[in-house]
């Protein structure tokens, strides 16, 4: 059978343009979209974690190495400019970035969906004397044109630490070195632990101090020396960030706690105090300031408490909640309420002689004593005093020669005597938490003589003395 050559011409016109089809087609497939590079700034890298921890790390030995996942989750390859030690040859901490020993790389692809891996060590030197017990770094990623920061936290050996500990018998801690808590610190049935002048305390997240029935705390800074109690997060964010750690709780039937020069900040609560069984006030509580608390700085249900020189400020409740009845006095107290980071969930000062069952029916106790001599009670909000009483029950209440935030009228000299309301007391700097007071507060002189003798910072008090926990010093 012959061919065709007019049909060979036709099929070799058509072959031709079909294979430069076929053949471009190929190559324009065969560069995927996922292999091209975007540098948009939209695109940014994922972490496998925010933060990498290191936990107690020994003198010269080095840590463990941890490892940190970096994520390009886009459709498209993305081009590292650059990845840094942010501390340089100066840092405690070492890192191998995709294979690569170096403080400093450049260029480093991820495909699409795909990651690498890098890998921290840190060493502690013990011969620093200035060494804080939190080691930190970061590592710096910048991607089309965008910042991103990972940190690096070691905690140093210089400092004692606490996990899910229970404190039997008799403890004491002091200055010598920090302590760091981990989940619940309790202090034993019948146990006692006595903090000493100048300790400080840190607690990891939802970490809490626990004090059971029986037990005592004791908590004896000075003037000068100060116990302080806070989150374990120090660097500048998280300075005055509330609701870094749980709190103190002391449970029913603690005993004989003492409190006295304390600085407890950036909790969840200040102090939680559960009912007394015994005549003796549960909590005596001096010279302690108390701020920057979640919930309320002081929340006591049914209990006793006697307290001079104290200053709550900054509670996202009440910052003095008096629940469900009990006994208390305090003298020479300054509350100033500005909570801005939510909405505030209670007034200043909270007193109540009732609470709720698990059933949801009224449960009542009487308010034996409520007595604030000499305070200051205020805030940003109009009214600062909240009554939740049941009338057939006690509640005895004097608030006796203080300056208060409300629209309740204080004409009646058996609960107010020497009291008034609304006039400013001319703090310091509350934004800042210095609730001293300064030439005009409306709180100079306007007190009686309530035997506290010295004010929180140790000033000698005139008579008559100012309102709350500062006395007005005049400055030339």
């Amino acid at each position: 059978m012959q061919s065709n050559p007019t049909a060979m011409l036709i099929n070799r016109n058509i072959s031709v343009p079909l294979f430069i089809f076929i053949f471009f087609s190929c190559f324009i497939f065969s560069c995927r979209k996922e292999d091209k590079i975007d540098t948009s700034p939209a695109y940014k890298l994922t972490f496998s974690t925010d933060t990498v921890y290191f936990d107690t790390i020994f003198s010269t030995i080095g840590s463990v190495t941890q490892q940190l996942r970096v994520f390009n989750n886009n459709n498209h390859k993305l081009n590292i400019s650059s990845i840094r030690l942010a501390g340089g040859e100066s840092s405690n901490f070492r890192v191998n970035i995709n294979g690569n020993s170096s403080l400093y790389v450049t260029n480093v692809e991820i495909p699409a969906h795909d990651s690498i891996f890098i890998f921290v060590k840190v060493t502690v030197d013990p011969k620093n004397k200035n060494l804080p017990f939190i080691v930190s770094d970061s590592l710096l990623f910048m991607t089309n044109g965008n910042q991103q920061t990972i940190k690096l936290v070691a905690w140093g050996q210089d400092a004692i630490f606490h996990k899910k500990e229970v404190l039997k018998g008799s403890v004491t801690w002091d200055s010598t070195l920090p302590h760091v808590i981990y989940g619940p610190l309790r202090v034993d049935t019948s146990a006692n632990l006595t903090i000493m002048p100048g300790t400080k305390i840190y607690f990891h997240k939802s970490s809490y101090l626990v004090v059971s029935k029986d037990a005592t705390l004791k908590i004896l800074g000075n003037l000068d020396h100060p116990v302080r109690l806070q989150g374990d997060r120090l660097d500048p964010y998280y300075c005055d960030l509330p609701g870094q750690w749980d709190g103190i709780l002391l449970e029913k039937g603690s005993k004989d706690d003492e409190i006295d020069y304390a600085i407890i900040k950036n909790g969840n609560w200040g102090i939680e105090i559960d009912s007394s069984t015994s005549n003796n006030p549960m909590l005596k509580l001096d010279n302690t300031i108390i701020q920057n608390i979640t919930n309320s700085g002081l929340y006591a249900y049914a209990t006793s408490i006697t307290s001079t020189n104290c200053v709550i400020s900054n509670c996202g409740a009440s910052a003095l909640a008096l629940t469900f009845g009990g006994s208390y006095d305090f003298r020479q107290l300054t509350i100033g309420n500005y909570w801005v980071n939510s909405v505030r969930l209670g007034k200043s000062l909270y007193l109540s002689n009732y609470t709720y069952d698990n059933y949801g029916n009224k449960k009542y106790n009487p308010m034996n004593n409520a007595f604030f001599g000499n305070c200051i009670i205020y805030g940003n909000d109009d009214e600062e005093i909240q009554y939740d009483t049941v009338p057939s029950v006690g509640f005895q209440h004097v608030l006796d020669h203080c300056l208060l935030k409300t629209q309740l009228r204080l004409t009646n000299t058996q609960y107010y005597p020497g009291s008034f309301a609304n006039k400013e007391p001319g703090f310091v700097n509350p934004d800042n938490y210095d609730l001293r007071i300064d030439s005009t507060s409306a709180a100079i002189g306007k007190g009686v003589n309530r035997g506290v003798l010295y004010d929180l910072k140790g000033i000698q008090r005139p008579d008559p003395p100012s309102l709350g926990a500062y006395e007005y010093v005049k400055t030339r």
